[in-house]
C-alpha cells in the first residue's frame, strides 16, 4: 500500500479480505463492533469483534452467493437490525445477543418482489424505509404488518435521505423531491419541483438544509422553509454523491461535498445568502468517484473512485494521504461511527480497512 501524508492523521492497512465479486456496499454498526457487507455475487458478510477482544475479528455469512446482487445495506440506528436490499428484494435480519454469541434471525417481511436498490432507516427509530419501483414502503419494527407505501408517481426512486431527527423522509427521482413527514404520512408530502431528474438527496446534520443532485449537471440546495433554493451549475457531469460534513466548527458553517465524474466540489456556505456558497475544487482522481464521505465530526474527506485509489482530503481542502488497495477500482466507503477506521471495498471484491496510526494516535493496529 502507497500513502503520501501531510498531516497527523495517518491511515495504515489493518484488515484485507476477499468477497467473490464487486462489493456494492459496507455499512458498520452503530456501535462500530461489526461491519456488514455486501456483494453483486449476492454475499452478505458479517465481520464481527469477539466478545472478550477488539483485536480479533470473526467472519459471520449470513448470506453466501445467489443468482441475484445486494445493492444496499444499512443498520437501524440502535444496531438490533441489518437490512439488505437487492435483485431478490428485501432481507431484514434481526440481532440476539447473549454472552457467548451474536445470533441473527431472518425476518419474514411482505412486500412485492421487487429489486429494492435504496433503503435508509429512520435516525431514531426501527422505521425501514426501501424503494420499490414508482414507490417507497416504510417499514416499523414495532407494526411490522402495517406497512407504509409513498407513491413517488413520476418515476422510479432514485434516492433516499431522512433528516437527522426522523420526522421527514426526502424521496428523489424525476421531476424533483418529495419531503414526507414521518408522524401524519397520510400527509401531502412538499413538493420541489425541478426539470430533470435528481439523483441524489442529502440533509444536512442540522436539518436545516437539503441538497440534492441533479441529471443535468446541477446542484441545488434548498433551507427548509425556504421555498428558492441557491442552484450551482457548470459541473462536467451528473451529481450521484452528495456528503454533509457534521462537524462542529465555531463558526458552524454548514459545508458539503460533491462528487461529479473524476472532481469533487466543496461548498461552504457564506454568512451574506445574498453572496449564498462558496466554492473549491479538489482534483486528484482520474477516474470516476464512486463513493465520498466526511469522518465523523470532521472536515477529513474520503473519496474512492475508479483509479483505483481511496484519497484523504485534510479540512477538505488538500490532499493528506492516498490509499490503495483496488487495482481495477474501489466502489464503494464507509467511515466507522468513530472516525478511527476507514472500510472500503473494490470492483474485484477486496475488502480494506485501515486504521489511525498509533504513531499519530494512539490506537493499536495490526
Amino acid at each position: 500500500m502507497k500513502s503520501q501524508t501531510v498531516n497527523h492523521q495517518q491511515f495504515d492497512l489493518y484488515f484485507s479480505e476477499m468477497l467473490e465479486d464487486y462489493v456494492t456496499a459496507i455499512a458498520w454498526s452503530p456501535q462500530g463492533n461489526i461491519l456488514a457487507v455486501c456483494s453483486a455475487a449476492g454475499e452478505v458478510i458479517l465481520w464481527q469483534h469477539t466478545p472478550d477482544s477488539q483485536e480479533e475479528w470473526q467472519r459471520l455469512s449470513l448470506q453466501t452467493s445467489q443468482t441475484q446482487s445486494v445493492d444496499c445495506l444499512a443498520f437501524s440506528s440502535d444496531g438490533y437490525f441489518l437490512a439488505a436490499g437487492g435483485q431478490a428484494g428485501i432481507r431484514v435480519w434481526q440481532l440476539h445477543q447473549d454472552a457467548e454469541v451474536n445470533q441473527w434471525q431472518l425476518l419474514n417481511i411482505a412486500h412485492p418482489p421487487n429489486w429494492v436498490d435504496r433503503l435508509a432507516w429512520n435516525p431514531l427509530c426501527n422505521q425501514l424505509a426501501l424503494s420499490l419501483g414508482r414507490n417507497v414502503l416504510v417499514w416499523d419494527e414495532t407494526a411490522p404488518e402495517a406497512t407504509i407505501t409513498l407513491n413517488f408517481d413520476a418515476s422510479s426512486v432514485l434516492g433516499l435521505d431522512w433528516s437527522f431527527d426522523g420526522q421527514y423522509l426526502a424521496i428523489a427521482g424525476y421531476q424533483g423531491v418529495k419531503i414526507w413527514e414521518s408522524q401524519d404520512w397520510n400527509e401531502d408530502p412538499y413538493i420541489f419541483d425541478l426539470p430533470t431528474a435528481t439523483l441524489a438527496v442529502a440533509w444536512s446534520g442540522d436539518g436545516k438544509f437539503f441538497a440534492i443532485g441533479n441529471m443535468d449537471r446541477t446542484i441545488a440546495v434548498f433551507e427548509w422553509n425556504n421555498p428558492n433554493p441557491w442552484v450551482m451549475r457548470g459541473f462536467p457531469g451528473k451529481i450521484r454523491q452528495i456528503a454533509w460534513s457534521n462537524a462542529n466548527s465555531q463558526q458552524n458553517t454548514p459545508l458539503f461535498a460533491a462528487a461529479s465524474v473524476e472532481g469533487i466540489v466543496v461548498w461552504s456556505k457564506h454568512p451574506d445568502d445574498l453572496v449564498g456558497w462558496e466554492s473549491r475544487v479538489l482534483q486528484r482522481h482520474v477516474g470516476v468517484i464512486q463513493a465520498i464521505a466526511f469522518q465523523p465530526q470532521s472536515l477529513l474527506l474520503a473519496s474512492a473512485a475508479e483509479d483505483g485509489l481511496v484519497c484523504l482530503w485534510h479540512k477538505a481542502k488538500h490532499i493528506a494521504q492516498i490509499l490503495e488497495g483496488a487495482p481495477q477500482g474501489f466502489s464503494c466507503l464507509a467511515w466507522h461511527p468513530q472516525g478511527q477506521q476507514l472500510a472500503a471495498g473494490g470492483k474485484n471484491g477486496e475488502l480494506r480497512i485501515w486504521m489511525r496510526s498509533r504513531r499519530s494516535q494512539g490506537f493499536n493496529h495490526r
